[in-house]
């Protein structure tokens, strides 16, 4: 094995420098290993997520990871709004139009056949986009049949997912994100750290001509099954991945069988980035068992130790991927917190909407350009290239001949386009006496700190108070933070619970909002227990009735909506109101304005 930059500060008296120093390899060690074993199996690894932004440390990388691939190996760099004709091939327009027949072109999965495909801005690629490069990885070909053609193309290739994410709120699409064996973080990495490795491509080459020869037993299997299973991911993908690794690990290790340490590089690079919960504890006993009679020892002495072996090897995996789980993930499993899968931000942005004529463009559709919508000139020539010959030949039976392109009704395409919606969140607020009495001061609080979020995406607020004998408009939907802050400090409290009329008017102003073409939130903030009726008079037992009503409706308009419990004690009727109303439901015993913000800016992402 020859090694590219020794590190002198772990380097032995005999000069080569060892492969792990004691306290375990880093985590930019791990990166270049993972690096390493994808370029030894791309097939069977399925390549790498990388979650870092942009910056010497990930352009480091991506030279190391680009350099282990042998001469020769394509690598493609697809964009984020790819058209699926450069992705998948289609129709050569240039071509056809010249030849007066269909030529196809190979789309982007082609020409990586056998290489790497880079993904840009991974955490936002399309669903569409996702889908069809999923569909081209697992079947390892590209099948096309669209503008005339019909064609089979190979295509395997490893993919290596450049997330530029922030937070857990974004991420990779699970689909793609399943479907690669290493999850990597380069964030905490310096520069200065990002120098060593130990590898070169002909160590890389080698390893793939002994990769075939490689055994893994069947206890050495079920050891990383079990601690996959131990660590609650439930993909069986990630225990395939495992084996490929530890496989991929021993290849290049120069041995033919795999080990305990491969078993342990599959653990800590595959497994223990999946983890989603803590293997189970086994209280100790409480007295050591006896000790085993010496009589007959010979048959069931041997078949214990056989049954010990796997479970020593499960032992010694799920150590060695349990050492490798960030600290702090390892804290939130102890409290009892799930870590949540990276999905798609959505972020607090109105809902994707299909626009005429503004927005980014989302495809063509088959159509005429009329009442402003835009005619795609380039789609419109491709849908109608296929046909030129046959349009020529009608044409020259009737004495017609020119070599002009005929362009005709049935060919013309539109662009389509989407836009997100303009959000504004409808703050329904109790401003009741027994409101007023325990949290009106910090539901307040909450408003003003929720409200200057609103305005920092310029998402529109509108704020309504319910208290006395009925509901008001305090403040229709608007922008100014100023003028919201000026009206909400000027609520005051007391007087009974109407709370029926507060979701109706709170559902009125968001129901207009809808049908204007926005995306509303609708936010209750309420103990749940009205006592006034829409008409005026008192009564729990038919406020409660109109109030179940009242949500309902709510909930049959389809409006996304959040209801916080503000009352001390949290009661069943706050949750029997929110399942009602279809809407999130928020206890907040003890709980101050930060606190508020915070669940609702969590809760509503």
């Amino acid at each position: 094995m020859t090694t590219a930059a020794p590190n002198p500060a772990t380097t032995d008296t005999a000069g080569a420098p060892p492969r792990q120093a004691s306290p375990g390899p880093s985590t930019w060690d791990d990166a270049v290993l993972a690096a390493a074993l994808m370029a030894v199996d791309p097939a069977g690894t399925g390549g790498i997520s990388v979650r870092a932004l942009a910056g010497p440390v990930r352009d480091q990388w991506l030279s190391i990871m680009r350099d282990f691939q042998p001469e020769g190996t394509p690598i493609r760099r697809v964009p984020l709004h790819i058209s699926d004709g450069r992705l998948l091939g289609g129709l050569d327009l240039a071509a056809t139009l010249n030849a007066g027949r269909p030529v196809a072109e190979r789309g982007l999965l082609v020409e990586a056949d056998g290489g790497v495909i880079e993904l840009a801005m991974a955490e936002r690629i399309a669903p569409g986009t996702a889908a069809r490069l999923t569909m081209a990885f697992d079947a390892g070909e590209v099948v096309l049949e669209r503008d005339g053609l019909g064609m089979r193309n190979p295509s395997k290739f490893s993919v290596v997912a450049l997330d530029e994410g922030v937070g857990e709120d974004e991420g990779l699409l699970n689909a793609l994100l399943d479907r690669l064996a290493f999850h990597l973080e380069l964030t905490p990495i310096r520069v200065h750290e990002a120098i060593v490795c130990d590898y070169d491509v002909e160590d890389i080459l080698a390893a793939r001509a002994r990769l075939a020869s490689v055994t893994i037993d069947g206890e050495q299997i079920e050891a990383l099954c079990g601690t996959a299973m131990a660590l609650g991911i439930p993909s069986l993908r990630a225990s395939i991945f495992a084996c490929r690794v530890a496989c991929a690990s021993a290849a290049l290790e120069d041995r033919t069988e795999v080990t305990d340490e491969d078993l342990g590089v599959a653990g800590r690079l595959v497994l223990a980035p999946r983890a989603t919960m803590l293997p189970p504890m086994e209280d100790p006993p409480d007295a050591e068992p006896p000790p085993p009679e010496p009589e007959e020892p010979d048959e069931e002495q041997n078949q214990s130790n056989e049954q010990q072996e796997p479970q020593e090897l499960d032992d010694k995996v799920l150590e060695a991927t349990q050492a490798a789980i960030p600290a702090g993930l390892l804290a939130q499993l102890q409290m009892g917190t799930l870590r949540r899968a990276r999905a798609r931000a959505t972020g607090k942005a109105g809902a994707v909407q299909n626009a005429p004529s503004r927005g980014r463009p989302a495809g063509v559709l088959r159509g005429e350009p009329r009442a402003g919508l835009r005619l795609n000139v380039v789609e419109t020539l491709r849908a109608a290239a296929p046909w030129q010959r046959l349009r020529r030949e009608e044409r020259a039976r009737v004495g017609q001949h020119s070599t002009r392109i005929e362009i005709r009704q049935d060919d013309f395409r539109i662009t389509r386009f989407k836009h997100k919606s303009e959000t504004t969140t409808v703050f329904v607020v109790d401003a009741s006496g027994s409101s007023a009495l325990h949290r009106l001061a910090e539901v307040k609080g909450a408003v003003e700190l929720l409200l200057a979020d609103c305005y920092v995406r310029r998402d529109k607020v509108a704020l309504v108070a319910f208290r006395g004998k009925t509901a008001e408009i305090l403040l229709p939907p608007t922008r100014s933070l100023v003028r919201a802050k000026r009206t909400l400090a000027g609520l005051p409290g007391g007087g009974g619970t109407p709370l029926a009329s507060g979701i109706d008017l709170g559902m009125i102003l968001a129901d207009a909002v809808q049908r204007r073409g926005g995306t509303p939130v609708l936010i209750l903030m309420t103990d749940g227990r009205g006592n006034v009726a829409r008409d005026g008079t008192g009564g729990r037992a038919r406020a409660a009735e109109e109030a179940t009503a009242a949500a309902r409706a709510v909930r049959a308009l389809e409006i996304t909506s959040l209801l916080i419990d503000t009352s001390p004690r949290p009661q069943q009727q706050g949750r029997d109101l929110a399942r009602e109303m279809g809407a999130v439901y928020l206890p907040l015993p003890h709980a101050d304005a930060t606190s508020l913000n915070q669940a609702v800016r969590a809760t509503t992402q």
